[in-house]
């Protein structure tokens, strides 16, 4: 998952705005002002939150983007073009983890409180559905997804070509017109008009992917729980809730091991 950029996971949510503890100052720049006959060189600091407290970040992480608190350990975002794809890249795993995460939680609960009889998420795959058979929806899936995929990087390559009248996307060119490069728009996929003015829309993008980066632990969370607990989320938390103290992630370690 592409979360070593703009901070990483860890900075997504232990950074809090007001939280001095997290700040370093790094020099900029001198001033020399002229006072009298003498010189003074003051130093303009500016703070800046990191992942971890006192450390300089890359100077190619320059905290323009949302959610970048210098966290690229493997200096993966040295080249300002794979930068540009890597952010990308997290914001649409961002996406796919925050529904998966809903998608998950939502059906295990339908499914523990009986209201219906749903498999365990990580078996829905294996469903045999009546109206098509499996092979026919993988190939409409890579169909689908597929054309969506080649738009988002059509418009990636071309910030938004996609959005001309002479595209082909079926005469609706418009309903999908994007804001920039990631954030799509139109009534279809902004119907709230949130963050209009993408460009001064920093702090909706700082939520986004704050809750995305949350979100994909929480996916590493539930596949770890899965293949350890052999059940859903939902029960593991039940579970948990019925005896705090000897039903824990230790404890089911250990037993599992």
């Amino acid at each position: 998952m592409s979360v070593v950029l703009r901070g990483g996971i860890t900075g997504g949510f232990l950074h809090r705005r007001h939280n001095t503890s997290s700040v370093i100052t790094r020099r900029i720049t001198s001033v020399r002002a002229t006072a009298g006959a003498g010189g003074i060189n003051p130093t303009v600091a500016v703070k800046r939150p990191t992942w971890l407290p006192g450390l300089d970040p890359p100077p190619y992480l320059d905290g323009k983007l949302a959610g970048d608190y210098g966290f690229d350990p493997l200096g993966l975002g040295e080249d300002p073009e794979s930068l540009k794809w890597y952010v990308q890249a997290e914001l649409v795993h961002s996406r796919f983890a925050m529904l998966g995460v809903a998608g998950i939680l939502f059906t295990d609960l339908l499914r523990t409180t009986g209201i219906r009889d749903l498999p365990v998420w990580y078996e829905a795959g294996a469903v045999k559905f009546d109206f098509a058979s499996t092979k026919t929806l993988i190939v409409v899936q890579f169909l689908l997804m597929g054309f969506a995929e080649m738009k988002r990087y059509m418009d990636f390559v071309s910030p938004g070509s996609q959005a001309k009248e002479e595209s082909f996307f079926f005469g609706i060119q418009a309903a999908f017109e994007g804001l920039e490069p990631g954030y799509p728009g139109g009534p279809l996929l902004n119907p709230l008009g949130l963050a209009k003015d993408i460009k001064n829309a920093h702090d909706w993008k700082l939520k986004e992917i704050k809750n995305g980066r949350l979100a994909m632990m929480a996916m590493l969370g539930f596949f770890v729980q899965a293949s350890v607990t052999h059940t859903g989320p939902i029960e593991n938390l039940v579970e948990h809730l019925s005896n705090p103290w000897h039903k824990t992630i230790i404890q089911t370690l250990f037993t599992s091991s």
